[in-house]
């Protein structure tokens, strides 16, 4: 049976794990290496891994670092940062990669998206969209870590990408990221309404009950989740934590009577 995806983001800056908050001020949080070995004991459900200096500094994906991630993760694992080619997602694929994931470069060469869907299959394609409210209401698109304006439709744009071939969308709200005050279930709604394909969210999450109330409005859905899995308490220590498995069945059967019909 298919089930909800319970997923740690992890953020990569100047090679260490860093968190922010609506895309600003990295923090230093431990080694990427390290946090990987770790969420591997805990027995993670899928790792998603993002380069954000690859695409502002305008370079090639870290292969050194994905190579030695693949090596270490004993899950299914999702790497973003500099993709733009398909040759460089296939090399990515080659050195164990399960999901690959392109934000920047959807938006500027769509057709990547179907490239990639050929080399790699449509399964492994991810496109990340990072969404931003408007001051006059709706949403809109941004690229470079949060800092660049698109002017684009994100539920325009997710029809798009799912029609050129993506096997699965990841939407990121800007604003709740890093605040942990839960997830923008509005955005969702209107991502949800806008493709079929698998969905994982991305942006707010504060404790294993957001989690629980997104499992219970979606049923089988990706949540994933930055400060949630790297920090603990109110004054955020950093500790790098992950539900075990009575703790995930309880969020699936207490929350979910979707997926339990």
């Amino acid at each position: 049976m298919l089930r909800p995806r319970v997923i740690p983001c992890l953020l990569v800056h100047d090679k260490g794990l860093v968190k922010t908050v609506q895309f600003k001020d990295p923090k230093y949080v431990g080694d990427p290496i390290n946090a990987v070995r770790i969420f591997n004991e805990k027995e993670s459900d899928e790792l998603m891994v993002i380069d954000i200096d690859a695409t502002r500094e305008n370079r090639e994906p870290d292969y050194k670092m994905i190579e030695y991630l693949a090596a270490e993760c004993r899950m299914p694992l999702c790497y973003g940062g500099g993709v733009k080619t398909a040759d460089q997602a296939q090399r990515i694929f080659s050195l164990g990669v399960e999901k690959i994931a392109i934000s920047s470069a959807a938006i500027h060469t769509p057709d990547l998206v179907s490239e990639m869907a050929d080399r790699v299959g449509s399964q492994s394609v991810v496109v990340v969209v990072d969404v931003k409210k408007k001051l006059l209401g709706g949403y809109e698109m941004y690229t470079h870590n949060g800092k660049k304006s698109t002017g684009k439709n994100p539920f325009e744009f997710v029809a798009k990408m799912e029609a050129l071939g993506a096997g699965e969308i990841v939407v990121n709200s800007i604003d709740q990221d890093g605040v942990m005050k839960g997830y923008d279930l509005l955005l969702i709604e209107k991502i949800r309404q806008s493709i079929s394909l698998p969905l994982t969210v991305l942006g707010g999450a504060g404790s294993l009950q957001d989690i629980g109330n997104l499992i219970n409005k979606y049923g089988i859905i990706g949540a994933a989740a930055g400060s949630l899995f790297v920090f603990k308490g109110v004054y955020k220590a950093v500790l790098i934590n992950y539900p075990n498995w009575n703790e995930k069945d309880k969020l699936i059967n207490e929350y979910s009577p979707i997926i339990k019909a």
